[in-house]
């Protein structure tokens, strides 16, 4: 379709009408009845050929309205009970297959009132040298749908200004999400989405603040039991392929003599290690805006008790096609300390917010939708 109508259209952008047929002269007809009803005849199919074009010409290039894509677009109202639908033009270009188009019903976000739900706040954390810029997609999907959503910049990632190598704790580095639970309140409560080393920050929330988290989401993340590290579950993954270890750049502000302060990521290796099924523009965006990882954090061993941490409903989400925390590493980590529900985002990289956008915002409102339990 896109060659037909650069052939048919019109150099100049304003709509012309219909060009006007031209009669034919017939030196052989003159003086002959039969040889003038033959060249009327011809004529006559002519001027409907030409008219048919340039009604054609007139419909594609929107001198009505904007350009329609397809048929099925154009005709869906008018075939409604008239057998199945029109297929869609094969001439338009095709959606990136990393996060195919969603159909109608599986937009389960299309009619919903999140005002009937336990809750709509949704607090996105993200993972190490990320921040909030990394949310942008979901973030405008959820609202879209009707959820308040706040992203957090974890303490020296984003736009916070504070010094990576300065952080000194899993509790300073979280500082701004627990900060925001403190403020919210009484009876308020939100769902916590944690990604990577963000599940270990969900957590720390989650044992300070059980009560108002109505539910926690684990993004291909780490999440972790009492007594362990995010550091632990990293050197699982090192055991199984040699990517992360090949990628990390460990920075020494306090000398080489003393650990490391923090975490860099190659960035020639960014796309290999996190972003491998992601659009080139967000891989872009990430690679000018990510920050060091803190790298005190990484080392804490959590503390979580089954009356604080394990009262709140925990899910988790995999990513398929993860080579930072790749798949097995997070199906290991399911098996240690079940969620309540395992959904998973086929086809996904680590950064499921850039390659699975729609996928992943389905998954969300899904979780989102789930009913409180009730009590026994």
């Amino acid at each position: 379709m896109g060659s037909l109508v650069s052939c048919l259209s019109d150099p100049c952008p304003s709509a012309s009408p219909p060009p006007q047929a031209k009669r034919r002269s017939s030196t052989s007809s003159r003086g002959r009845g039969a040889g003038r009803d033959s060249a009327k005849a011809t004529m006559a199919i002519d001027e409907e050929a030409l008219a048919a074009a340039a009604a054609l010409v007139l419909g594609q290039r929107g001198a009505v309205g904007a350009f329609e894509r397809s048929a099925s677009v154009r005709c869906a109202a008018k075939r409604q009970g008239q057998g199945p639908p029109l297929p869609r033009s094969c001439s338009t270009r095709p959606r990136s297959l990393a996060d195919p188009e969603l159909q109608p019903q599986q937009l389960l976000a299309k009619d919903l009132n999140t005002k009937d739900l336990e809750t709509n706040i949704i607090v996105l954390v993200h993972g190490g040298g990320f921040g909030a810029w990394c949310w942008y997609k979901t973030i405008s999907l959820l609202e879209d749908s009707g959820f308040k959503v706040n992203a957090i910049d974890l303490t020296g990632s984003g736009i916070h200004s504070y010094d990576t190598n300065k952080i000194s704790s899993l509790s300073e580095y979280s500082e701004p999400l627990t900060s925001y639970l403190k403020g919210l309140g009484v009876a308020e409560k939100v769902i916590l989405v944690g990604h990577d080393i963000g599940g270990a920050c969900i957590s720390y929330a989650m044992e300070m603040f059980p009560s108002k988290t109505a539910k926690a989401v684990f993004l291909c993340a780490a999440m972790l039991t009492n007594g362990h590290s995010a550091l632990d579950m990293f050197q699982q993954q090192m055991d199984t392929n040699g990517t992360l270890q090949k990628a990390q750049e460990f920075v020494y502000s306090n000398g080489k003599d003393r650990p490391p302060t923090a975490i860099n990521i190659d960035k020639a290796l960014l796309r290999d290690l996190l972003f491998n099924q992601s659009p080139s523009k967000d891989v872009s965006l990430a690679s000018v805006s990510m920050r060091p990882i803190p790298f005190a954090p990484v080392l804490e061993k959590l503390v979580l008790t089954a009356e604080n941490y394990g009262s709140v409903r925990r899910f988790y989400v995999e990513t398929t096609e993860d080579n930072a925390i790749p798949l097995p590493l997070q199906q290991s980590m399911c098996g240690t300390n079940p969620p309540e529900k395992v959904l998973r985002l086929k086809g996904a990289d680590h950064a499921p917010f850039f390659s699975k956008p729609q996928a992943l915002h389905k998954t969300l409102v899904e979780i989102a939708t789930m009913p409180p339990v009730q009590a026994s």
